[in-house]
């Protein structure tokens, strides 16, 4: 591959791609996308909406998925740290319910792809963060859907430093449990 690294995570799909970075006392140079290079790591994918979003220090976003319209995503941090995390909500797959989480930050320079069907999140580590990412279908409010950043059964570890106090939104605050989004499932299959 030209351009770019890609682990493999314990998690089949999930990658965390590094690319080549070319510096010198004036700075750097990287791509941070190029078709070619993602296709060959196996990232085939027409990516159709760029997001931004700015948070502080103790900001948790999600836990987030669409239902009916999933998307793939390409998520990276170009100032401060994050700890980002995936949790699979693939159904039949030997991951479902299991998490992942990577540190993405301006400094490492690390992307995360995070495949279809799964839920998606981010707890600001550092006191700005500016998070970049690429989705491959378009944004539909009425499709949201979400499961509390806290669910034991997911028991997702969140490097909450002592003396941070968290930052939610009144919606991540009111999303249900995955035995809750399991069993509705179910009630529509």
């Amino acid at each position: 591959m030209g351009q770019i690294s890609v682990e493999t995570c314990e998690i089949e799909g999930l990658k965390v791609i590094t690319p080549a970075v070319h510096g010198d006392s004036r700075g750097y140079f990287m791509e941070t996308y190029n078709h070619n290079d993602f296709k060959e790591a196996g990232i085939d994918h027409v990516f159709v909406q760029d997001n931004q979003s700015a948070s502080s220090y103790g900001v948790l976003r999600g836990l987030h998925f669409q239902k009916e319209f999933p998307q793939d995503k390409l998520v990276r941090v170009i100032e401060g740290e994050v700890f980002d995390v995936a949790v699979d909500l693939r159904e039949g797959s030997e991951t479902y319910g299991k998490w992942f989480g990577v540190k993405l930050s301006a400094e490492n320079k690390k992307q995360f792809f995070i495949p279809k069907n799964f839920a998606h999140g981010f707890l600001v580590l550092s006191e700005h963060a500016q998070f970049c990412y690429k989705c491959t279908d378009f944004y539909h409010p009425d499709d949201e859907g979400g499961l509390a950043w806290d669910d034991p059964d997911i028991g997702i570890d969140w490097p909450v430093e002592e003396g941070m106090k968290l930052n939610l939104s009144d919606k991540d605050t009111k999303w249900g449990s995955f035995k809750e989004y399991t069993e509705g499932k179910k009630t529509k299959a």
